[in-house]
């Protein structure tokens, strides 16, 4: 895709007064940093950091018995939660494979509003409305909302000075409004920090970013780009759609089974999910710390006495731990614990690591 097909969010000109350099990331043109990586992330660790994340989907399913539909169709069981709360899911294929892992946001039985990946949002309402029953109508509303993310210890204070709601558990959600306008302001995130998401109307969307920069700044924050979004995630061993799920990444694989309603009588993949749960799978995810100097990277190969035991699916440099870190799946059948040495051939160096199991950091999400 050239740069002259990426779609732009709904405040694509603030980004630029802000200085942002851009990428392109999943079919839209991106904000990577604006005063570093590095120092972004650290905001985001030590006081707050603002994220434009409004390329994230965004659809509604309507209709009577709508909450049960989705419940048949997605792997987490919407029964665990109430009208109010949001929960992590997978929509997954017969044979098991990730077609997306998004969020559901629980509005009422007959209302469900999802988040999911910004490259797989078409497939995944195409899933849905292909089986939706009579009566249920898969609403892709992906430029109707933008998304911001307010991450940091100190995100409940920038909220506060706009007058927007903050006393609410993990994984619930308040409507609320701001200068008049409507905005939908969620207890979750992707950086392992106490935060919030807030869904504004795409058309109101400016206003309220501009507002929310002068509070994160106000607070000793910084907008932060998609490369601290990346290093934040990595950090937490949070999955990346692509990276540690895919059609061919299962959620066994994954460790992402705390996302399946097992006692469901169905959902998209259920039976080939058992199956693999019950035999065990061939490859599992951790995590793996480096021991020498170097950066690992996606895509590299993982070896115990010199024998290939699996890949890496992610890899950056840790602002907080000051080493490279990486999420692999590694072989099942060669029994790696944590803690276990193993080397990663970068680019024809072996570079020490340690097996780890995720997060790398600690979680301050709740």
């Amino acid at each position: 895709m050239t740069d002259s097909n990426l779609l732009q969010g709904p405040i694509h000109g603030v980004h630029v007064e802000l200085g942002a350099t851009f990428a392109p990331f999943g079919g839209w043109e991106m904000p990577v940093s604006y005063e570093g990586t590095v120092a972004e992330h650290q905001s985001v660790r030590t006081t707050v950091g603002l994220f434009d994340v409004s390329h994230l989907g965004k659809a509604t399913v309507r209709g009577a018995g709508a909450a049960a539909f989705v419940n048949s169709a997605l792997t987490n069981d919407l029964g665990r939660i109430r009208p109010g709360k949001a929960q992590y899911t997978l929509c997954c294929t017969p044979d098991g494979g990730v077609i997306d892992d998004l969020i559901a946001y629980y509005v009422s039985d007959d209302e469900i509003f999802l988040v999911p990946n910004a490259a797989n949002t078409a497939a995944v309402v195409a899933e849905l409305q292909k089986a939706a029953p009579e009566g249920i109508t898969v609403t892709d509303e992906h430029r109707e909302y933008g998304v911001f993310a307010v991450q940091g210890p100190r995100s409940t204070e920038v909220l506060s000075a706009l007058g927007l709601p903050t006393d609410m558990e993990y994984m619930a959600y308040a409507d609320a409004e701001w200068d008049g306008r409507p905005v939908r302001v969620c207890r979750t995130g992707y950086t392992g920090e106490h935060g919030y998401e807030l869904l504004p109307r795409w058309a109101d969307a400016e206003p309220l970013f501009r507002a929310l920069v002068e509070q994160v700044r106000a607070a000793d924050g910084s907008p932060a780009g998609l490369g601290a979004r990346d290093t934040l995630r990595t950090e937490m061993g949070y999955p990346l759609h692509g990276h540690e799920l895919s059609l061919e990444i299962s959620p066994v694989q994954a460790r992402t089974g705390w996302a399946v309603g097992w006692k469901k009588p169905e959902f998209w993949g259920k039976a080939a999910l058992e199956q693999e749960k019950s035999a065990g799978p061939r490859r599992t995810l951790l995590g793996l710390k480096a021991l020498d100097r170097g950066v690992l990277r996606q895509g590299q190969s993982v070896l115990l006495d010199g024998e290939p035991v699996g890949e890496t699916t992610s890899g950056t440099f840790s602002p907080t731990l000051k080493v490279g870190i990486a999420l692999a799946l590694l072989d099942t059948e060669v029994g790696l614990e944590p803690g276990t040495e193993v080397e990663v051939d970068v680019r024809g160096r072996r570079l020490r690591c340690e097996v780890i199991r995720p997060p790398f950091v600690q979680t301050n999400t709740k």
